[in-house]
């Protein structure tokens, strides 16, 4: 039965593109704390800041998303699997950063589902507007 302790990588082979749900999103501001914690042991800072503010790589923190749309089935996703296994599976760069490399998965590192959310409850704390784009669907490219 999947829950909390679901492993990332195998909530998103048994959950169909778009069905991801953040179970905090009622309690960002709540959860925002816990979530930083899990952000920075999964070693989410070394590449966009330790607020969120970018670095080598895209922050966190304003309406540009690389990939899209920035719901929350399409950020657990790019989190778990990295961005070259997003585009193998059909998702498109929608937006470009000054600084962009390539997301690597961090499905392994991160142990739980739960503490992904957690840490996607993190992002959302740091950009309150992106939050009106968590239930954006998934829209699959013309072929």
């Amino acid at each position: 039965m999947l829950g909390p302790a679901t492993p990332p990588l195998e909530l998103i082979a048994s959950t169909p593109k778009g069905e991801l749900k953040n179970p905090y999103n009622a309690d960002i501001d709540a959860i925002a704390e816990e979530g930083h914690h899990r952000y920075m042991a999964a070693g989410c800072n070394g590449c966009h800041g330790g607020g969120g503010g970018g670095g080598m790589c895209p922050p966190l923190t304003n309406d540009t998303w690389v990939y899209g749309p920035a719901s929350d089935d399409t950020l657990f996703r790019l989190i778990a699997l990295g961005s070259d296994a997003l585009k193998a599976d059909g998702y498109t760069r929608i937006k470009h950063e000054v600084v962009v490399g390539p997301m690597p998965p961090f499905g392994g590192i991160i142990k739980t589902s739960d503490d992904l959310w957690r840490i996607i409850a993190f992002m959302r704390s740091k950009n309150p507007s992106s939050m009106k784009q968590v239930d954006m669907p998934y829209v699959a490219p013309a072929q």
